[in-house]
């Protein structure tokens, strides 16, 4: 499902979006930094007024941030004029709107032709080929010829997306084009979006929907204009987004070398660690040429929740695996219970995962003390 590049295809360095409105000033978006790879297919979530489609915004070029930079595939977008930046996105972006924005007097074909005529790619003759074959990928061959009123929601969705792929575009921005449908529709537009980053394409895409998510590649969540970091999203998912939020501000972020051990047995555990990269091993240590493995944990899972939950030293090493360096967020035990008292479900999932790792814990114990 990916083909990702090295370099990122979407850049947005520390991004303010204010407001000015009657009440007063508005801060739309707090500083967000975030890097999309070419070739990801992006949800982005958050409540109504969180900053999803202000973030779009920024990304199309349609509005202006207050400060910072947005760079597409390494261009600075805000660095164009208001006409050059028209045409670059005429040429670089394919937009999918909630209510697809068809013209109503103009056919499927014609409304697909569209934006190959006003950015003049493809010559006169192959546009209406260029056309039928997109309108052909999106299962409307047939309806080709009819106005955008005798077909459904879903075939009118489909003739956007078709329209947002005419000048072949490497990235397609989509605001919850799956707001309007019914199920089977959006599963099939879903579909389509899946069929689209197979070839390579970018799709970023506001949704408020979490089925969505788990279709995607990628879940970026945006609170009160701010992104939530990843691994808390993906490490803590009984919290809510405030929470998370909250969270996020508290991380401290540690890079560990392969195979360094980053937490020794016996050793007073100060923090609460979530992997966002690499993989840790969990060890009972016979020797150094025979430890006991207990556990191999990945991206998005956390370990020292033990120590922190009922107290003591470290039970067992946690240490990086040698094929690769691992990136790490904590939280300080402090911050970590505030958190626990604020999310009881958290606690009681934490509580669950903690028994059922003590429980394996015992039982590789009594097999290292029989060796």
């Amino acid at each position: 499902m990916n083909n990702i590049a090295d370099a990122p295809a979407i850049q947005l360095r520390q991004v303010v979006k204010r407001f000015k409105t009657g009440a007063g000033e508005y801060i739309g978006l707090r500083g967000v930094d975030v890097d999309i790879s070419a070739g990801q297919f992006v949800a982005i979530v958050g409540k109504s007024g969180s900053g999803k489609s202000t973030l779009l915004n920024m990304i199309t070029g349609i509005d202006h941030p207050t400060s910072g930079e947005v760079l597409v595939n390494g261009v600075d977008i805000y660095k164009m004029t208001e006409s050059e930046r028209s045409q670059w996105r005429g040429k670089n972006l394919g937009i999918v709107f909630q209510f697809f924005q068809l013209l109503p007097m103009l056919t499927l074909l014609e409304n697909t032709m569209l934006p190959m005529d006003y950015c003049n790619v493809f010559s006169p003759l192959e546009r209406p080929e260029r056309a039928m074959e997109l309108l052909n990928m999106v299962g409307l061959h047939e309806q080709a010829h009819k106005l955008p009123a005798v077909v459904s929601s879903g075939q009118q969705q489909a003739a956007a997306i078709a329209r947002a792929m005419a000048t072949d575009p490497p990235i397609i921005v989509a605001d919850e084009p799956t707001g309007n449908l019914d199920s089977r529709s959006s599963d099939e537009i879903i579909e389509l979006f899946n069929q689209m980053v197979i070839q390579g394409k970018t799709i970023i895409l506001v949704t408020h929907d979490p089925s969505i998510t788990k279709r995607t590649n990628r879940t970026l969540i945006i609170s009160d204009g701010k992104i939530i970091d990843e691994t808390v999203a993906r490490a803590l998912p009984l919290l809510n987004h405030n929470q998370m939020l909250k969270v996020t501000h508290k991380l401290e972020h540690m890079h560990i070398p392969a195979g360094q051990t980053i937490i020794h047995r016996g050793e007073y555990v100060d923090y609460f660690f979530m992997i966002e990269q690499g993989e840790v091993e969990i060890v009972l240590e016979k020797s150094k040429q025979d430890d006991v493995s207990l556990a191999w944990l990945g991206e998005g899972e956390f370990f020292g929740e033990i120590e922190l939950v009922h107290g003591g030293d470290s039970l067992a090493s946690v240490r990086a695996s040698a094929d690769g360096p691992v990136k790490l967020v904590a939280l300080h035990r402090k911050d970590f219970a505030e958190m626990l008292i604020g999310s009881p479900l958290t606690e009681e999932a934490i509580s669950r995962i903690v028994q059922a790792r003590l429980k394996e814990h015992r039982s590789a114990d009594r097999r290292k003390r029989l060796w």
